[in-house]
This record gives C-alpha cells, sequence and structure tokens, in this order.
C-alpha cells in the first residue's frame, strides 16, 4: 500500500488549488498550514523550482478523536497533501495515506479512525 493517494489534473495550477480547498471544505477539513515550497526555495536557497505547495489539512472532529485516542498522536498531524505542477503542465494532487502513516502505531481504534479519513481524503481528490 502507497503512503499516499495521487491524483493528476489537467486543471491550471492555481484552479487545481482552488478546486481541491472546496473539496477539502466539502469533507470538513480546513487548510491550516500552507508552505510555498517554489517561494522558499528562491528565497532561502536562489533555486528556481515549479510550482509546488504542500497544505497541512485538519478536521478538528477526526484530529480531536485521534488524540484522546493516542495522546503523541499530534507528532503525525496534520493530513498533507501536495499540489505540484509536473513538467507535461498537468498537475499532481497527492494526499497522505493516514491508515499507512498510523502503521506503526498498535491501536486498532486509531487504525479505523485512520482508514476513515483516509476515505475522505480519496473523495477530495475524486472531486478535483
Amino acid at each position: 500500500m502507497n503512503y499516499y493517494f495521487t491524483k493528476r489534473s489537467k486543471l491550471p495550477f492555481d484552479e487545481t488549488v482552488a478546486r481541491m480547498t472546496n473539496a477539502l471544505s466539502d469533507e470538513g477539513f480546513g487548510i491550516i498550514s500552507e508552505i510555498d515550497v517554489k517561494d522558499t526555495f528562491k528565497k532561502k536557497i536562489d533555486v528556481d523550482f515549479r510550482n509546488y505547495k504542500i497544505f497541512g489539512a485538519c478536521n478538528p472532529g477526526f484530529a480531536h478523536k485521534a488524540i484522546l485516542l493516542e495522546d503523541k498522536v499530534g507528532t503525525l498531524l496534520p493530513c498533507n497533501i501536495i499540489v505540484q505542477e509536473e513538467p507535461d503542465g498537468d498537475v499532481e494532487v497527492s494526499a497522505i495515506n493516514p491508515l499507512e502513516t498510523m502503521a506503526g502505531i498498535d491501536n486498532i481504534k486509531l487504525k479505523i479512525l485512520a482508514y476513515e479519513v483516509g476515505e475522505k481524503l480519496k473523495k477530495v481528490l475524486n472531486n478535483i
């Protein structure tokens, strides 16, 4: 099983980001962090890079349940999603597979919760 789910889009980068944001909202997630890798690389190491953003997505209800089940699980939160422009012009959106992320934690209730979050993230990708 992959540590991520992915989908390719023919839409422009900014439109893909907008659709991803809306799809996340529809599934109860909000974006709590955004890293513009292209901008950061240029500013910090003077390297030109393709459009590439990392988003930290959080569904507060799921996060609350997860932390109640395992108080250190916050080290694995939020759910990261990347949007990157490929050389062929397509845009790829990839989301962490929470079930794989939680694989090392011996807590069946947390794994069930991670599966549910993963299903929601798959819906997000399918709705872009």
